[in-house]
């Protein structure tokens, strides 16, 4: 592709400011990228997380501090399909066996913790709860830009190709869109909202605590 005096190579990824761009426009390969050196950042400190000397409040600081922004940086844009999410699940519940086993008053036996449990002593908000609220704030942003602004022009653009033959891609307003559903407010004018920035919080923080399976 050439613009100008410029030519620029066609290439299937880029990385570019710490994110994967694909020319599939999937966020499938990005997650993955993310999920190696968020698990090299777990390993690096699972001494401390398995240590009896730190409380797990301390173990949840680190977790949060020092493994979820590895995790998380840029998640405000990600469009996730619940295959995505489930990953990113998987791997904070790796994070979290470090709850320890739970013994079996009955047979004295020791068993590992279900996932429910494992949220139940966690009692923050999930990774994907995380992401959604980040989505949700970044969204704000972007709505109360205005015209003059390229990211605004960006959300509300029409591309004039034609698009290509198959079921559509989840956009990202799609993901904005479905986690309003979860408050019940799917329905609305979702840039309209943004122009209340009291009641946008509102539902931020309902999307944040939401407690779901």
């Amino acid at each position: 592709m050439r613009i100008d005096n410029s030519t620029f190579k066609t290439v299937e990824e880029i990385k570019y400011l710490g994110t994967t761009l694909t020319n599939q426009i999937s966020i499938a390969e990005e997650i993955k990228s993310r999920l190696r050196p968020g698990s090299a950042c777990y390993h690096s400190v699972q001494n401390l997380l398995s240590s009896r000397l730190l409380s797990r409040n301390i173990k949840m600081k680190i977790y949060r501090t020092i493994i979820l922004p590895v995790l998380l940086f840029g998640c405000e844009t990600w469009s996730l399909k619940l295959r995505e999410e489930r990953k990113l699940r998987v791997f904070e519940n790796m994070v979290l066996r470090i709850f320890g086993p739970r013994r079996v008053e009955a047979t004295g036996e020791w068993r590992r913790l279900h996932n429910e449990e494992l949220n139940d002593l966690y009692s923050l908000p999930n990774i994907v709860r995380v992401i959604k609220s980040r989505r949700m704030r970044w969204a704000q942003n972007v709505a109360r830009m205005g015209e003059e602004r390229g990211v605004y022009r960006v959300l509300l653009g029409k591309p004039e190709r034609k698009r290509p033959m198959g079921r559509p891609r989840q956009r990202w307003v799609d993901n904005i869109r479905m986690d309003l559903q979860e408050v019940e407010c799917g329905y609305m004018d979702w840039i309209g909202l943004t122009q209340d920035r009291d009641r946008w919080r509102t539902l931020v923080s309902a999307i944040m605590n939401l407690r779901v399976p």
